[in-house]
């Protein structure tokens, strides 16, 4: 990869990466652990009749994982997305790039999000840009990847805390203006905050049909925006925001042709079990597999989530399911802190 000078856009995404690491905490409490599943001591099941094979929208996936999007935009990130693309290949994963912003207003980043392709030829690859940013804008980071799908983040919280942050946040009419003239499937993606049932309502009448709902839990943008900041003067909206599991309650019976995925605080393959059991279609996973990533070789983090997938057909025998379509139905095996309880209720007033 030619040589690109550091830009200050650059630096932002090396630092993103950085303090990424600094505040991963891989084993903290997070919404997950506020569901709890019922034991049935007789499955009447096999493990070797569980498949993992499943329809996610338009696509069949050969499991309901993807490696969500993290980086690009500079020396060290598309070094990592190298790596990362590698994994996904070796996976048979969807794979998402981080925002491709920088890229489009500096094509000299372009090949540190374009080695993506390069390096999973034949692979899922998702595209990911701001939702403010023109068609124009969005058809050329489809173009840069050869994008199959292209995520439009939603992330007024990380803005209102980045010093440099955006501060006009007016984006539906964008979004559904994308949506209609792009030609691969728009995905709406938070980045951490959750997704709220009017926000769905909204999203899908502008046309969105495929919702990633990026909740509370995982990477916390406001620390690391926040530890960009002179004064370090917003760190009481660490919380601020819906979870992971919050979310999935939020957008239950939602439309049949809406496609929800489910990012945030995925730590073992038990929270994503207990996501595809709380109705999403598949499950991201970035902060987990970015701090496997910054400590392991390629060949270990591929050990990693092979082993995932191993041990998520043993759960899925352990609760009575064989196939991801019948985890949807067993919501009735989930019960849940009082908090959640109370949320759940709140929900219906």
């Amino acid at each position: 990869m030619a040589f690109v000078p550091q830009s200050q856009q650059s630096h932002r995404k090396d630092e993103h990466v950085s303090l990424a690491e600094k505040y991963y905490h891989g084993a903290q409490p997070n919404s997950f652990d506020q569901v709890k599943i019922r034991h049935d001591a007789l499955p009447e099941t096999r493990v070797a009749d569980v498949t993992l094979a499943t329809t996610v929208g338009q696509w069949h996936w050969e499991s309901p994982l993807y490696i969500e999007a993290m980086t690009g935009g500079s020396q060290q990130t598309g070094k990592l997305n190298t790596r990362l693309s590698q994994i996904a290949a070796a996976c048979h994963l969807p794979i998402a790039t981080g925002s491709q912003s920088v890229a489009i207003k500096d094509p000299d980043l372009a090949p540190t999000f374009a080695t993506v392709r390069k390096n999973n030829p034949a692979g899922l690859v998702f595209g990911n840009l701001g939702a403010g940013h023109s068609l124009a804008a969005a058809q050329a980071a489809v173009a840069m990847l050869q994008a199959d799908a292209l995520e439009l983040h939603l992330n007024v919280v990380q803005e209102i805390v980045m010093p440099e942050g955006d501060r006009d946040f007016h984006w539906l009419a964008n979004i559904e203006n994308i949506v209609r003239h792009l030609n691969v499937p728009v995905i709406a993606k938070e980045v951490g905050f959750g997704i709220s049932r009017p926000t769905m309502t909204k999203l899908y009448q502008a046309g969105v049909r495929y919702l990633d709902l990026g909740g509370h839990g995982g990477t916390n943008f406001v620390d690391i925006e926040n530890r960009r900041r002179d004064a370090r003067d917003m760190a009481y909206l660490h919380n601020f925001g819906l979870t992971t599991v919050e979310s999935l309650l939020a957008v239950q019976d939602h439309p049949k042709d809406l496609t929800i995925l489910a990012t945030g605080g995925v730590r073992q393959p038990l929270d994503v079990l207990k996501a595809l059991m709380l109705g999403a279609d598949a499950v991201g996973v970035a902060g987990t597999i970015l701090h496997a990533l910054l400590h392991h070789t390629n060949e270990e983090v591929e050990t990693m989530i092979m082993a995932w997938q191993d041990q998520l057909r043993l759960l899925m025998a352990l609760v009575g399911a064989t196939t991801v379509t019948q985890l949807h139905t067993m919501t009735d095996k989930l019960t849940y802190s009082a908090d959640l309880v109370a949320y759940k209720q709140s929900l219906n007033s």
